[in-house]
C-alpha cells in the first residue's frame, strides 16, 4: 500500500510540471478544455484549467467527473453552462451507454452547477448540499451574468436551476452495486463543500476542500480555521488512496495536504506573526509566500488571500 501511495505521488508531482495557466485548450474540437480520461477503471474526470475562467477555456476551470455503474451513470459537477454539460454528456455516451441517473454539484459555484440546465431538461435528478442551494439561491443570477460575459454566445442556453435533491451531513445511496456517500465534512473552502466518498474503491472526488496544483481561494465567507479543523478532524481520517480534487489532476493525500493543509497553517502561522508585531491589513498582503510561487493562481490570489486571512485572525 506505500509502494502504490508513492507512485500516486510520484504521478501527481510529474503532472505538476506540466499543469499551467499558460498550457492552451487541450481538446480544440469540444468546450471541454480536456478530454475525460479514466484515472482508475469506471471513474473518468475531465481536467479543467488551473487558471481564471475565460473565453479561451470556456469556464472549464473545474474537474468535471462521472462514475459508470452497472446500472447507471452518477456525474459530479454540471459544469461553467449548458454548453460544457451537453459536452460532457455527449463523452460519457461515447464511453457508456448506460443513462445518467444523478448530477452532483459540488458546491455552489457556477462552474459546479450552471450547467444543471441542461440535465434538467432532460428530467435528471440534482443533488447539492442545502448551503449550497442557498448560495445559488442568492446570487445565482449573479454568477450566471459573469459567466456570460466571459463566455459570450458560448452562454447560450444557460439558467439557474437549483438542485432538486438536497442533504445536510450525509446522502448515502447505492447503484449498480456501488455505494456512494455524499458527504459534507463540515466548513472549508465555502458553503456547502460536498465529497463523494467511494469506500470500497477507497476514493474521494473531494470537490474544493482539496487543492494542490493551483493556489487555494480564500473567499469573503471562507473559515480557514474551521477549514483547517475539518481537515483534520473528518477529512483525513477518512485516508483515501485515491483522490479527484475540485482542481487539478488526480492525486493522493499526502500530495492535497501539501498544499492545501500546509498552505493554511503556513500562512496563518505568517499573519499570526504579522499581527503581533503590530501589522495592519495594508501591509498583510506582503506576507512571505514565496513558498508557494511554484502553484498556478499565485500572482491572481496570494495577497487576496492574506488580507482575507488577516480579517478573519484580526478578532479571533
Amino acid at each position: 500500500m506505500g509502494l502504490l501511495r508513492y507512485f500516486l505521488l510520484s504521478i501527481a508531482m510529474s503532472q505538476h510540471s506540466i499543469a499551467s495557466e499558460n498550457i492552451p485548450d487541450q481538446y480544440p474540437q469540444s468546450v471541454l478544455y480536456s478530454k475525460p480520461s479514466e484515472f482508475i477503471p469506471n471513474v473518468f474526470s475531465a481536467i479543467g484549467a488551473t487558471a481564471p475562467p475565460t473565453y479561451e477555456n470556456s469556464g472549464h476551470n473545474n474537474n468535471l467527473s462521472f462514475v459508470v455503474t452497472a446500472d447507471g451513470v452518477v456525474v459530479i459537477n454540471s459544469g461553467a453552462s449548458f454548453s460544457l454539460a451537453e459536452a460532457m454528456h455527449q463523452e460519457i455516451k461515447a464511453v457508456t451507454d448506460k443513462p445518467v441517473k444523478l448530477v452532483i454539484n459540488e458546491n455552489g459555484q457556477g462552474h459546479a452547477m450552471l450547467g444543471n440546465s441542461y440535465w434538467a431538461e432532460l428530467g435528471i435528478d440534482i443533488l447539492a448540499h442545502e448551503a449550497a442551494i442557498d448560495e445559488v439561491k442568492d446570487n445565482g443570477y449573479q454568477i450566471l451574468e459573469e459567466m456570460k460575459r466571459y463566455n459570450r454566445e458560448k452562454a447560450d442556453g444557460t439558467a439557474v436551476i437549483t438542485a432538486n435533491i438536497s442533504f445536510s451531513e450525509k446522502y448515502v445511496f447505492t447503484l449498480g452495486g456501488i455505494k456512494f456517500e455524499i458527504l459534507h465534512l463540515g466548513d472549508a473552502h465555502g458553503p456547502g463543500d460536498t465529497q463523494v466518498w467511494i469506500p470500497q474503491w477507497s476514493l474521494m472526488i473531494a470537490g474544493d476542500i482539496a487543492f494542490h496544483e493551483r493556489m487555494l481561494p480564500i473567499f469573503e465567507n471562507t473559515c480557514t480555521r474551521c477549514w483547517i479543523e475539518t481537515w483534520k478532524t473528518s477529512f483525513a481520517p477518512l485516508n483515501p488512496l485515491y483522490i479527484i480534487p475540485g482542481h487539478g489532476h488526480p492525486t493522493n493525500l499526502p500530495q492535497v495536504e501539501k498544499y492545501t493543509l500546509g498552505y493554511l497553517l503556513d500562512l496563518r502561522a505568517k499573519i499570526k506573526s504579522h499581527i503581533e508585531a503590530g501589522g495592519d491589513l495594508s501591509s498583510s498582503y506582503y506576507v512571505d509566500q514565496q513558498k508557494w510561487k511554484n502553484l498556478d493562481t499565485f500572482e491572481e490570489l496570494a495577497k487576496k488571500n492574506a488580507g482575507r486571512v488577516f480579517e478573519e485572525m484580526e478578532w479571533e
